[in-house]
């Protein structure tokens, strides 16, 4: 059960959160960017994942109890002013924890609340600082399928952003570094986040996206041993309308020690106002 709880508390940002990435570099908004004042945008995004295999603590793949998890998140974002983003993220959660554990949840998965500021901006570059709390939905750890998602975490990162083009197509990389401290036992967290984007068409923008978390020291015996896992995520973006996208896509846990070995796939919904 240590092995697989270590994974447990996984990276629940692997749904593409740039959102209305145009051509003009004033337009790539989220990520490193913050809104225009008084613009707001919003993702609802559905990410389903199974785990039947677990990295072990020499990066080996073993057998583990089948693992389903499905989230539905919806996230918004509102420009205060022009530096400062407003952040409001739930989260909806069902986990399935197959034999012998035979154990599952469904209910509210963190939710997040917090800002972004952009230190310093210019064109085609933005650095800013992002602070959060995330509140989980459950304190009950009498329920395997809670586990990892029962304490309340802080969340701090900086966050470096860039347009440019790759030939004649509009292009950015957003790369983002946290520290992700946790509470009641469970070890805090170094993440490190990046990815690129290119507007391929008017229409399309594929987004290519790496999520690496490593835990400081081991927590709790609850929590096992200490862990780490990276995640690539491959999605593409339609543009619907001016103000509406539609995302889909997949995402892979490509390596890891003492974590799930996860693949799933990945539906978002984008939209400004």
């Amino acid at each position: 059960m240590a092995l697989v709880g270590a994974g447990w508390s996984v990276c629940k940002r692997c749904v593409g959160l740039l959102l209305g990435f145009l051509c003009s570099p004033s337009a790539a908004w989220a990520g490193a960017w913050t809104l225009p004042e008084g613009t707001g945008q919003w993702l609802a995004s559905l990410t389903s994942t199974t785990a039947t295999r677990a990295f072990d603590g020499n990066w080996g793949l073993v057998p583990t109890p089948r693992y389903n998890k499905d989230e539905l998140q919806g996230l918004v974002e509102y420009g205060v002013t022009g530096r400062l983003t407003a952040i409001f993220d739930p989260e909806f959660q069902h986990v399935d924890i197959g034999a012998p554990a035979n154990a599952a949840r469904n209910g509210l998965g963190f939710t997040e609340f917090g800002a972004r500021y952009a230190f310093l901006q210019s064109q085609n570059w933005v650095f800013s600082g992002q602070s959060t709390l995330r509140v989980p939905g459950t304190l009950d750890r009498s329920n395997p399928a809670a586990i990892g998602y029962d304490e309340v975490e802080a969340d701090f990162r900086l966050l470096l952003g860039h347009n440019f083009k790759i030939g004649t197509m509009p292009a950015f990389f957003d790369l983002e570094t946290a520290e992700r401290a946790r509470t009641d036992g469970a070890p805090s967290e170094f993440r490190f986040d990046a990815t690129l984007g290119v507007q391929v068409t008017p229409s399309w923008m594929i987004l290519a996206q790496s999520f690496n978390v490593i835990s400081e020291g081991e927590g709790s015996p609850i929590y096992g041993p200490s862990y780490e896992y990276f995640k690539f995520e491959l999605t593409a973006v339609y543009t619907l309308t001016k103000n509406w996208w539609l995302q889909f896509g997949g995402v892979s846990t490509y390596a890891g020690r003492n974590a799930l070995q996860e693949n799933g796939g990945i539906l978002g919904l984008w939209h400004q106002f």
